[in-house]
């Protein structure tokens, strides 16, 4: 208990100045340092775990869990070394701006309350990896369980320290994926998908919602720094959306934190391995949520609204989940909606608008990680040696595991409130502060019969957890005979236990610094006077806490020599089928909305898609039109003239010849070098360079992927179709014609200028569209070489297996297959290579000064190695490149990536370039600018993209022919 009694409690409180006063925002200003240590901390198991330990495998199942201990050892070790300096009152902070623009910034705070939870994660992270040494079978991929709970291990530790709004919810969502991928490890097991896949919606839900309440809070305080909205407090809750904002917020933080009536997907998360379960129902995921709440708490607590909300969902999931984990046979069953209930219980206590309330809160989340954690590993282990969790059958373990049946009733007490243990303390004080509740209505009257009911029902499954197990009579039909397990895979548990006692006796020489730290930051400001103590007399509290324990005991005695709860069977009613039925009527809704609109015809699809874009670019000019400027057009020249006639002679043939493929692409690619000309006459050789390499290299795909079809493509016999493709088609072809003219006609304030005048002084070339592309807009840039990648690699994936049907020999619709060409060709292409890639290293090195480039330079290349393969066919000229293009194009993402990394290691923006002209021996001054780095990624990309695409299709042609 924090104190003797109420009226102390209250007198103390109003000593502080704090009895019935809202938690206001944090008082003083903190000095920050910038402290690399605290990127270190989530950096170490985002890079170094999730790589060493699957590496490590690779040697040994042993090695791999060493790797992953050693990883989470140093970045405790770090913490520790921070912690005195926090403990001391001065939190740190590592900023750092990212894309500003948008608010987002890697900025790191480690604050009390941050210090307390990262301990928590990486504590009870190292014993959970010794545990899972001795768990996982022998056929159980160790290096996946320890690189995915290291990615898991790294996200949670990313919320914790996140200061800024946007960079918790990357690492909110990151939570989300990789407790995904560890509750589906064993992914050949059905309930394991169903298990993770409601988890990654429900918890992914909650985080969209979250993520948009967080961009109303920053709008209404003018920054997404947590410790800036800090100081805004009282204009952020004057904001006119701000109960919108909250709803929002306590919306995610309420799905991951599993309460009701969004709590059916943590028992299902149960499919995943019992180490997951212990690390995701002690110290990670659903404490997530826990920790939400708490640190933002000074921004969004303090009122009425926040507290009616919190509380009575607290509440309610507290006494819910206990009455349903009564009933439970599943032993991790029971335990998961133990989980429930206790998340509630803390729930309430961070509602109340108390201010020891929140003490007690963050002293339950310690006390119940340490025996909830406990008590998985020891589910585990009764699992492992017995091959089954369900109750009915794994009775009187006692007399064959009696060292865990000890470790397990010890933890259970905890949980279920014996005094001498942790749990005892933290139910006093939450006891305690449900007894003066007059403020909350009908709510603070129900509030001291809910807490005992629920806290009575906590004692009936924690004694149907002990009695059904380890005593009520025999096993009954186990696959194995069970056996204590393996010695050090007891000694986590053991560690956990003995902090339950060390604790529960000695509480304020062990965790009252830090949780009174932690519970000052939630409160915003100092607390009131208080003990944490095992005894304050007889009080109200402690009668409660004896009326729960009757109470409890005697309901389970009640149901089971009764009713049989072995008997029972659950309702066929519940959150969990709800939830499947909406998601089966969901994803039928959309199948029958696809079906509407998708019968197969791909010229259907491209007039939906047309007609869409005419009517959405139509709407907003309905009643205005589309205004002019006085600007006068260009006249037209004879050259302008003549380009114009080729286009739409071009134009015509394309749309007269179409049922003929290869003239149709001819005459397109006609089309595309007259748009090359045209770029020319206006003096962008860079982008009449690109244009015509660009209509060479698809074309020739193009026309690799006809092969594949019949050389003419059916008549149409529908007069309506036409005719509606071709009014789409004059529709899209006037409106754009009409914003040409309203963008030519006019006046306009063109950025160019500021591109001209600072190319060479910032960007260190004089080529300004190659400046533009690798150095002003190099984020868009990489943008585009991933979509590129991403492309190559689905139209790889969708043509590896593909084999095109032949008709008869010499029919109208034979496959034209690719045919080797005549030996002169060869011979010429042979000797054509090195010349075209000396000539793409030329174009490359120039880029940043004349017209060349990266993207160019790799089109002249593919360009290259296409002729190689017509003629000399796929086979002879893959057996003498011997590259992996999927790799190559991999590798231009890393190289382009490692580029703006290594901006970042200077501490400069993301992609930011250096340039410079140093003097060297012979060669004399060199110009050169880190740009060019980034280009050769550029290059790659475009090399290994074009190519995988041409090998898919060269495949597939050749699978064609066999």
């Amino acid at each position: 208990m924090a104190c003797p009694n109420r009226n102390k409690r209250r007198a103390e409180g109003r000593t502080a100045g704090l009895t019935h006063a809202r938690r206001g925002p944090r008082r003083g200003k903190h000095s920050y340092d910038l402290r690399m240590e605290l990127l270190a901390i989530v950096l170490a198991p985002l890079v170094l775990g999730t790589t060493l330990a699957p590496l490590a495998a690779r040697r040994s199942r042993a090695l791999s869990a060493w790797a992953a201990a050693a990883v989470t050892g140093a970045a405790l070790a770090v913490l520790a070394a921070q912690a005195p300096r926090v403990i001391g009152g001065e939190p740190l902070l590592f900023f750092h701006p990212w894309i500003a623009e948008l608010g987002l910034n890697i900025s790191f705070r480690l604050h009390g309350l941050g210090l307390l939870f990262a301990a928590l994660i990486l504590g009870v992270g190292l014993l959970v990896i010794l545990y899972a040494h001795y768990y996982l079978g022998a056929k159980d991929p160790a290096g996946k369980f320890f690189g995915l709970l290291m990615l898991f291990m790294a996200a949670m530790l990313g919320i914790v320290l996140a200061d800024n709004l946007l960079l918790l919810v990357v690492f909110w969502e990151l939570t989300s994926v990789s407790s995904f991928l560890l509750i589906g490890y064993w992914k050949e097991r059905a309930e394991s998908r169903q298990g993770a896949r409601m988890a990654l919606a429900v918890t992914g839900a909650g985080g969209l919602a979250m993520l948009a309440g967080f961009l109303l809070l920053g709008a209404a305080g003018g920054t997404l720094e947590i410790s800036a909205l800090e100081a805004a407090r009282d204009r952020v809750q004057a904001a006119p959306l701000f109960p919108v904002a909250l709803g929002l917020v306590l919306l995610g933080a309420f799905t991951k934190s599993a309460q009701f009536p969004f709590h059916f997907w943590l028992p299902e998360a149960m499919a995943a391995p019992t180490p997951v379960s212990a690390y995701l129902h002690s110290a990670t995921m659903v404490k997530a949520g826990i920790f939400l709440l708490m640190q933002l708490y000074p921004i969004l607590g303090g009122n009425a609204l926040f507290e009616y909300v919190v509380c009575t969902v607290g509440l309610f999931t507290f006494v819910f989940g206990a009455y349903v984990a009564i009933f439970k046979h599943d032993l991790k069953g029971l335990l998961a909606y133990s989980t429930i209930s206790h998340l509630g219980l803390i729930v309430f206590l961070i509602g109340l608008d108390s201010p020891l309330s929140s003490l007690a809160a963050v002293f339950h989340v310690v006390n119940h990680a340490t025996f909830k954690a406990s008590l998985f590993m020891a589910a585990g282990i009764i699992d492992h040696e017995c091959g089954t969790r369900d109750m009915r059958r794994i009775n009187g373990l006692w007399r064959y595991m009696p060292y865990t049946g000890t470790l397990a009733i010890v933890a259970t007490a905890a949980m279920a409130g014996v005094p001498l243990l942790n749990g005892f303390l933290s139910k006093e004080m939450f006891f305690a502060e449900a007894l003066d509740l007059h403020h909350l209505g009908v709510l603070g009257a129900m509030a001291p019969f809910a807490v005992t009911v629920g806290g009575a029902f906590s004692v009936a499954y924690s004694m149907r957890f002990v009695h059904d197990v380890f005593f009520n009579g025999a096993p009954r039909d186990l696959p194995r005979t069970p056996h204590e397990p393996p010695r050090f895979m007891k000694l986590p548990a053991e560690l956990l236990v003995v902090v339950c006692i060390v604790v529960g006796v000695l509480p304020s020489l062990t965790v009252e610094p830090i949780v009174d730290l932690a519970a000052s930051d939630v409160l915003g400001g100092p607390l009131p006077a208080h003990t944490l103590a095992i005894w304050h007399g007889f009080t109200a509290p402690l009668a409660m806490s004896g009326i729960a324990l009757a109470l409890g005991l005697a309901f389970y005695w009640g149901l089971q020599r009764k009713y049989g709860l072995h008997l029972h069977a659950p309702s066929g009613w519940a959150a969990r089928l709800l939830f499947t039925r909406a998601l089966d009527g969901l994803f039928a809704a959309c199948a029958r909305a696809t079906g509407a609109l998708d019968n197969g015809s791909l010229q259907r699809q491209v007039a939906l898609l047309v007609g869409t874009a005419i009517l959405l670019g139509a709407a907003p000019l309905v009643g205005s039109g589309m205004p002019d400027g006085h600007r006068p057009l260009t006249p037209v020249t004879l050259m302008g003239a003549v380009a114009w006639l080729a286009l739409v002679a071009a134009t015509f043939g394309c749309v007269l010849l179409h049922r003929h493929r290869v003239v149709a692409v001819i005459f397109v690619g006609a089309v595309g070098l007259v748009v090359a000309l045209g770029f020319l006459y206006f003096s962008a050789p860079d982008l009449a360079l690109t244009q015509l390499a660009v209509e060479v290299v698809t074309t020739v795909l193009l026309l690799m992927a006809l092969a594949l079809l019949p050389s003419e493509s059916p008549r149409e016999s529908a007069t309506g179709r036409k005719l509606r493709d071709a009014a789409l088609a004059g529709l899209a072809g006037l409106g754009i014609a009409m914003v040409a003219r309203a963008a030519m006609t006019r006046e306009l304030d063109s950025v160019s200028w500021y591109f001209m005048e600072n190319a060479v002084p910032k960007g260190g070339g004089a080529n300004v569209v190659n400046v533009i592309l690798v150095d002003f807009r190099g984020i868009d840039t990489y943008g585009e070489i991933t979509v590129l990648v991403i492309a190559a690699l689905g139209a790889f994936a969708l043509m590896d297996r593909m084999r095109a049907p032949l008709p008869a020999a010499g029919g109208a619709g034979a496959t034209r297959s690719p045919q080797r060409f005549p030996l002169l060709f060869s011979t010429a292409a042979r000797w054509l290579l090195p010349f075209a890639l000396l000539i793409s290293i030329y174009i490359f090195l120039r880029g940043h000064n004349a017209p060349g480039g990266g993207f160019i330079a790799g089109l002249v290349t593919s360009i290259a190695v296409v002729m190689q393969y017509m003629a000399n066919g796929f086979a002879r000229t893959q057996a003498r490149l011997r590259l992996d293009f999927a790799r190559v194009a991999g590798l231009g993402l890393l190289v382009a990536g490692a580029t703006g990394i290594g901006a970042l290691w200077f501490g400069r923006p993301f992609l930011t370039s250096a340039h410079g002209h140093p003097a060297v021996p012979v060669l004399g001054e060199l110009p050169l600018a880190t740009a060019a780095l980034f280009d050769l990624g550029v290059y790659l990309a475009v090399v290994g993209a074009t190519l995988l695409t041409l090998v898919a299709l060269g495949n597939a042609s050749r699978r064609a022919e066999t």
